[in-house]
């Protein structure tokens, strides 16, 4: 019996070691959600498709024979890089939380177009600006109310005041026009990673 196919436009959002002569990725669709994807690797120069990149966004012809359990790549073409992450350490650090974020808890389809554009503005985002701490945290509240949670009517009530004003200008203003110091946002990122921990179901890395 041939086995179930679909074609996804993704962001990879996972990139483990190869192994068995196969590379693993977890992929995140709008219109699929999470796929666990796996690309054979050729040892012939030029004999498959590009192999993606962390951060990549791909436009990919997948096959499944256990019902979407985990996916091959038939073919994949990439349509987005994003070089910029790599280009520093606490860049890449927290791009690559976000992506496991998002990779850690299964989206509902009703928001995973919302969550497909919070990545796409975010990791173009992690590209350009030097506040990458600022970026995840935007990010984090973001995904947490898009998941219907109140983190705006619950945990910002909960800070002391001189961090409520300092939560409403970091989340409220563009990345590069505020002065937070990398400790107060700190401060502020440590708090919600609190509060989700305890007041909700999202799993953080």
């Amino acid at each position: 019996m041939p086995g179930q196919t679909l074609t996804a436009e993704a962001f990879v959002i996972e990139k483990r070691p190869p192994a068995d002569r196969f590379q693993t990725f977890v992929l995140f669709s709008a219109e699929h959600g999470n796929l666990l994807a796996l690309q054979r690797i050729s040892r012939k120069a030029g004999a498959q498709s590009p192999v993606p990149d962390l951060f990549d966004e791909v436009s990919a012809s997948l096959e499944t024979s256990n019902q979407g359990r985990t996916w091959f790549v038939r073919e994949a073409r990439i349509t987005r890089k994003r070089p910029g992450i790599g280009r520093s350490y606490e860049t890449l650090r927290f791009a690559s939380l976000l992506a496991s974020v998002v990779g850690r808890n299964p989206v509902h389809e009703d928001s995973r177009e919302a969550v497909s554009t919070l990545l796409s503005t975010a990791l173009d985002s992690f590209c350009e600006t030097k506040r990458p701490d600022i970026v995840y945290l935007k990010s984090l509240y973001l995904l947490a109310r898009n998941e219907g949670y109140p983190v705006k009517q619950e945990w910002i009530p909960s800070l002391r005041e001189a961090d409520r004003a300092a939560a409403a200008a970091l989340l409220n203003s563009p990345v590069g026009q505020h002065a937070s110091s990398e400790a107060e946002a700190a401060r502020i990122l440590a708090s919600l990673e609190g509060y989700l921990g305890s007041s909700t179901e999202i799993i953080l890395p």
